[in-house]
């Protein structure tokens, strides 16, 4: 007998982040999302680079597809609120978001945040995460990878209020970016689908 949630529309995204300002990924990236026709793409930040140009979700919205992100530690917390307005896209640390029956909630990195405080990390991930408990799914997004996880290979510490956070709640999906060099990398913890997102993009179904 088919499940309640196998007689329901699966929800389909397109994750990827780090374009640091490279109109070509952004096109690329939009051409997948629409030849995969999914429903929801999410950015991991680090959508900027030296050249500070608003016009890298324009490939998105030429095509009409929806578009939530976090910021990344190149984007400034001013620039991602401009740029939320302008373009009509969701900060997901700014506002957690029900898609179908699915519940989607993270925190961003602007303005160089590159080791968030441990216990604000965390409440500020609980707080959003009660709004959406009840939901069938959730999928949890930062732009700075957990700590003890595959991403920590770069020699670079994650943050132990994401990984506590993972733990806790045990999100279906965990996407990150930040780690260039690990994009694509995979693990579980607990039954928490652990993904490093990069520029390549990954296409996700739940």
């Amino acid at each position: 007998m088919r499940s309640k949630r196998d007689q329901k529309e699966k929800l389909k995204v397109l994750a990827a982040g780090d374009f640091h300002g490279d109109p070509k990924t952004a096109e690329r990236l939009a051409k997948k999302a629409e030849k995969e026709h999914v429903d929801l793409v999410i950015l991991t930040g680090d959508l900027f680079g030296l050249v500070k140009t608003k016009d890298i979700i324009k490939p998105f919205k030429q095509r009409h597809q929806t578009v939530v992100f976090v910021p990344g530690n190149w984007e400034t917390a001013e620039e991602a609120k401009s740029f939320g307005k302008e373009y009509n896209v969701k900060n997901i640390e700014d506002h957690y978001l029900k898609y179908k029956d699915v519940g989607i909630f993270g925190i961003g990195a602007a303005d160089w945040t590159l080791f968030p405080p441990d216990q604000p990390t965390f409440e500020h991930l609980r707080k959003d995460f009660e709004k959406i408990k009840n939901l069938e799914k959730k999928i949890m997004v930062s732009h700075i990878h957990a700590a003890d996880t595959k991403s920590e290979l770069s020699g670079i510490p994650g943050s132990k209020g994401i990984r506590q956070a993972i733990e806790k709640f045990q999100p279906d999906i965990f996407l990150s970016g930040h780690i260039h060099e690990l994009e694509g990398v995979e693990e579980k913890v607990g039954k928490t689908r652990v993904i490093n997102v990069g520029k390549s993009g990954k296409v996700i179904e739940l």
